[in-house]
């Protein structure tokens, strides 16, 4: 493909190098061919305008940098934000994408909700996907490993493989670090949920607030303005997430005990804990429905009805929608049941890492132990130190051991 059309597609003009044939992306400048656009930003630790050189040495045809990188022998596409003008150029190279895309971001629950989400699609005959901490999960379950947000290039790609694989339906991470370095553009994006929000990533972003910021950045710029915004209504960051996504005009599904009455909701009316799981009376539409959820917790309940307001507000039928969660399959390393003692206590693993979701799977598993709970738990040893404390206050005023 000529850079001139990619540059046209994404609203850039070129001074020259139109007629340059591009043959991929990078933004590690070893992985650069003939014909590669480079994108070269500035990081927390790495600047890659330092890599401008070797990349063009490489056969770089277009650099990707700020107005004021030097970029000599290669065509420069400047722009104070290169980040987003890497990702615009990049969308318009890796297509087709599939047709219905949704993105979920928040502190905790985004790895369940996409994959309950794709249960969801696959349940109702959708070849559906989902991206993040787990990996890429295919239409035929098989898995891939990756980071909750991966670069660009590789989200992109990703896209792209799945839909030459006939998958339709993809739902995705949105990390606050994947929103914040433009890792999730270009794509139309007809649904995003927003979860929760609790302290982590604190080693990153300065405070809470900018924490909550770069969240936002999914409805403020990466939902289609068509699109619809989720929103866990419980949370005491939901009135915000609500306040950014009516002013840019977003579709609202509010979801929980306290979804509003008034428009579109999913409303929890009613919880109770089962042996294997629980049961759960909601209103949706004005219609009451029960159904038995075979996934233990709270949290677990919250992530499924957010799941389940994606697919609505995707065109899912809501009598198969709500049919689906009872038939729910449990998410990898997430109240998930590894074993059972020689005593017969169930051993569970859970991924929670912050001291809000420490606190969400103890309190899930309490309801369904008749004896003793013990936990043992560990923290990251290089990103935020700050919230091992609190973590094991949670255990310890929690557990019993």
């Amino acid at each position: 493909m000529r850079l001139g059309v990619l540059a046209a597609q994404a609203g850039f003009a070129l001074p020259a190098g139109a007629e340059a044939q591009v043959t991929g992306f990078a933004i590690d400048n070893r992985k650069v061919a003939p014909g590669t656009v480079f994108g070269a930003f500035q990081g927390a630790v790495v600047n890659g305008e330092d890599f401008i050189p070797a990349a063009i040495a490489a056969g770089a045809v277009a650099v990707v940098a700020r107005p004021e990188a030097k970029v000599e022998g290669a065509v420069h596409i400047a722009d104070p934000n290169p980040r987003r003008a890497f990702a615009l150029l990049a969308a318009g190279f890796f297509t087709p994408v599939p047709e219905t895309i949704v993105a979920v971001t928040g502190t905790n629950g985004k790895t369940s909700c996409v994959e309950m989400t794709r249960q969801i699609w696959r349940m109702g005959g959708e070849r559906s996907a989902s991206i993040g901490t787990l990996g890429v999960t295919t239409a035929d379950e098989s898995i891939s490993t990756g980071l909750t947000t991966p670069d660009i290039v590789t989200f992109l790609a990703n896209m792209s493989g799945l839909a030459r694989e006939g998958v339709t339906h993809v739902a995705f991470e949105a990390s606050s670090h994947g929103l914040s370095q433009y890792r999730n553009e270009g794509l139309k994006v007809m649904a995003g949920a927003f979860t929760n929000l609790s302290r982590d990533h604190l080693d990153y972003h300065s405070d809470m607030d900018d924490y909550f910021a770069a969240k936002m950045r999914l409805y403020d710029e990466v939902v289609d303005a068509e699109g619809t915004a989720v929103i866990w209504a419980d949370d005491e960051w939901s009135a915000k997430a609500i306040g950014h996504a009516e002013k840019r005009g977003l579709g609202v599904l509010t979801v929980g005990e306290k979804a509003g009455t008034q428009g579109s909701s999913i409303r929890l009316l009613a919880r109770t804990p089962t042996q294997l799981g629980q049961t759960l009376e909601i209103e949706f539409a004005g219609e009451k429905r029960k159904f038995n959820l075979p996934l233990i917790g709270a949290y677990q309940a919250a992530n499924a009805l957010v799941s389940a307001g994606l697919v609505l507000a995707t065109g899912g039928d809501p009598a198969q929608v709500f049919d689906a969660l009872s038939r729910l399959q449990p998410v990898r390393g997430r109240i998930e049941r590894a074993a059972i003692s020689r005593v017969g206590a169930p051993v569970y693993v859970d991924y929670a890492h912050t001291p809000d979701a420490l606190e969400a799977a103890i309190a899930a598993l309490r309801p369904h132990c008749a004896g003793r709970l013990i936990v043992v738990f560990g923290a990251g040893g290089d990103r935020d130190p700050g919230k091992r404390e609190p973590m094991g206050r949670v255990v310890a005023s929690q557990a019993d051991l």
